[in-house]
């Protein structure tokens, strides 16, 4: 193929070859002006029937909206063109002919429900506005690894397939193994745990979890995108600001780089957040939420906290914050309790204000409390043992978290289904695209 220039980096007086699709076709009978379209953005391409050639006509001929095509011509100035510019033909070659009745309309002048879009993906991102969702899902996820390798980090890759699930319970999907029984994992937890145990000491992770639970709500999916991180020789206050800080950059990045998709997006730049996140203790949680009177019944302590509680408790904070001093019931066996009082954990939650994003907290890293923990949890710790038995060994005193980047992005965009900012997103009723 010809060398190609993007559109954004057109400019009067040079000749190019531009590559896209075919975004609008204006026919006014003499004079066909042609809108091309490629990811930087839209280009004007006008065709004069006295001046083109009759082997360009016929291709024109033949053109509906979203073919792939070549055009190779002069730029010039023209103020009533969409961006200024406008391309006149030497020449065109069609690349691939779409079909003239479209699935849906990928101009978005006519709305599809979302059910159709998903089935659609490929020609639903060619909307401008859905583009940018996952120009800023880029963003975000680039100025995350920048953060953490910026503090001393590794990115590591763990196993999907495991032979035991993180925490147990019934929220796995099994897999045939070679006749072994296997699981896609719920979480990198065990492994990077191990990992920092291994020597490396500060890790992160961005990678798929899986989730076979029944939820089928707008904030819930069966295969989501989690960012992991886990370090040595830090506590759950140290591991909190790390979070803060990583989505602190995550909101400034797209802030100076993606103020175009913003736009697009009906947002302001640089996007609002607060800084220096809240902490309220699980018991002072519970306490603003039950004093809201907005529930029907009064939660207990020990309770999980609802959808409806987060909504509550977000509203009063107003910010994103944390949750800590968490019971220790409430929290997974590998979250170590406080000295002083067994009964509550180090583990924390962080939030934004319309659910959760983050879970952490400092590990149990001695092997007798971590087989302890495991068996009061009712597991058996020899389900666990190519994790457990490692604690034997030497493992240094370690926290981390969880961060559902699905959610982060959901959350930052205002967006109110989390299936906007999945490209194939999975739940109980979509295995395809």
């Amino acid at each position: 193929m010809e060398a190609r220039t993007l559109i954004k980096d057109s400019s009067p007086g040079a000749i190019i070859t531009a590559f896209g699709w075919v975004h609008e076709i204006r026919n006014l009978g003499g004079l066909t002006f042609l809108l091309l379209r490629d990811r930087s953005g839209i280009l004007q391409v006008k065709f004069e029937k006295e001046t083109i050639s009759e082997e360009m006509l016929d291709l024109l001929n033949q053109l509906y909206r979203e073919s792939v095509i070549s055009v190779t011509g002069d730029i010039v100035s023209e103020n009533r063109a969409p961006t200024g510019l406008e391309l006149i033909p030497q020449s065109m070659d069609i690349l691939s002919l779409s079909e003239p009745n479209l699935p849906m309309d990928p101009s978005g002048k006519v709305t599809s429900e979302l059910s159709t879009r998903l089935d659609k993906r490929c020609i639903d991102l060619r909307r401008p506005e859905i583009k940018a969702i996952f120009e800023i899902r880029s963003e975000v996820q680039k100025s995350i690894r920048h953060c953490l390798n910026d503090i001393g980090c590794i990115e590591i890759n763990t196993p999907k397939i495991v032979a035991t699930g993180t925490e147990g319970g019934t929220d796995l999907f099994p897999i045939a193994y070679f006749g072994q029984e296997a699981f896609m994992n719920q979480s990198p937890q065990l492994f990077k745990q191990l990992v920092v145990g291994g020597g490396l000491e500060r890790v992160f992770e961005i990678g798929p979890i899986f989730r076979a639970e029944e939820h089928n709500t707008p904030r819930h999916l069966n295969e989501a995108t989690s960012i992991d991180f886990e370090a040595a020789f830090i506590d759950q206050t140290d591991a909190m600001n790390i979070a803060e800080d990583v989505i602190l950059a995550a909101y400034d990045a797209v802030s100076k780089s993606c103020s175009e998709q913003l736009s697009l997006l009906k947002l302001p730049s640089p996007l609002p957040i607060k800084p220096k996140f809240p902490k309220i203790t699980y018991d002072s949680a519970i306490d603003m939420i039950n004093d809201s009177a907005e529930l029907p019944d009064l939660l207990n302590w020990g309770d999980d906290l609802s959808t409806q509680s987060e909504r509550i408790l977000g509203s009063i904070v107003n910010s994103h914050y944390f949750i800590t001093n968490w019971p220790s019931d409430a929290k997974p066996f590998y979250i170590q309790n406080q000295e002083d009082n067994p009964e509550i954990s180090k583990g924390f939650d962080l939030m934004h204000p319309s659910m959760e994003l983050v879970s952490g907290g400092q590990r149990e890293h001695r092997y007798n409390n971590l087989v302890d923990s495991i068996e009061n949890k009712g597991l058996n710790p020899k389900a666990f043992s190519f994790y457990v038995d490692m604690f034997r060994y030497g493992i240094p005193p370690h926290s981390g978290w969880g961060m559902g980047a699905d959610r982060l992005v959901m959350s930052m965009l205002q967006i109110d289904n989390i299936r906007e900012v999945v490209l194939f997103p999975r739940d109980r009723q979509r295995l395809s695209p």
